[in-house]
């Protein structure tokens, strides 16, 4: 279920609570630039997330270095976690965020797309074919026990023209939290 690498993704657009970088309402044709883009389902409270924030942040500033778009998406139910809310999105995205920090309120674009956990990344070429779906590195929580740098990797061999060496990592965070 979802999007696997090889597979082209659906668009979408959602509304946007880091208004400053994208505007109110932000489409997925608007991030996928020539050389592609990287999707990021996130959240506000998950400590994997709040682990990988600076990462996170470093991986979109990379992205635009590279030529390629960037956005996260919060599909979490925000009545049963609060904090996942637009509201406090907004507020964590006022403390500074170099990308759009998208709300996905119906939760049908991580339906769709078959996000798992926060954080999970897709990466994707410039015609929005998936190159590499998974985690970050291999220790959200703490960056001082990373080994590995899977997206970077990934986001470096797209940027050359390359296949990424891994297409496809498990993630690593908290489930999403489904409205059911």
């Amino acid at each position: 279920m979802g999007y696997e690498p090889g597979d082209k993704v659906s668009g979408f657009s959602l509304a946007n609570a880091n208004s400053e970088v994208g505007g109110e309402v932000v489409d997925f044709d608007n991030i996928l630039t020539d050389i592609g883009a990287v999707v990021v389902f996130e959240c506000n409270h998950c400590p994997y997330v709040v682990g990988s924030f600076d990462r996170i942040d470093r991986a979109a500033m990379k992205a635009a270095e590279l030529g390629m778009g960037f956005v996260g998406i919060n599909s979490n139910d925000p009545e049963k976690y609060v904090e996942d809310s637009f509201e406090n999105m907004v507020k964590r995205a006022n403390k500074g965020m170099p990308y759009a920090y998208l709300h996905d309120d119906s939760q049908e674009v991580a339906n769709t797309w078959g996000a798992e956990r926060t954080p999970e990344f897709y990466l994707m070429d410039g015609q929005g074919v998936v190159v590499y779906r998974g985690r970050l590195d291999n220790s959200p929580k703490n960056p001082m026990e990373a080994t590995t740098s899977d997206l970077s990797d990934a986001m470096d061999s797209l940027s050359m023209g390359d296949s990424p060496p891994v297409a496809r990592t498990q993630s690593i965070g908290c489930s999403v939290k489904w409205k059911y």
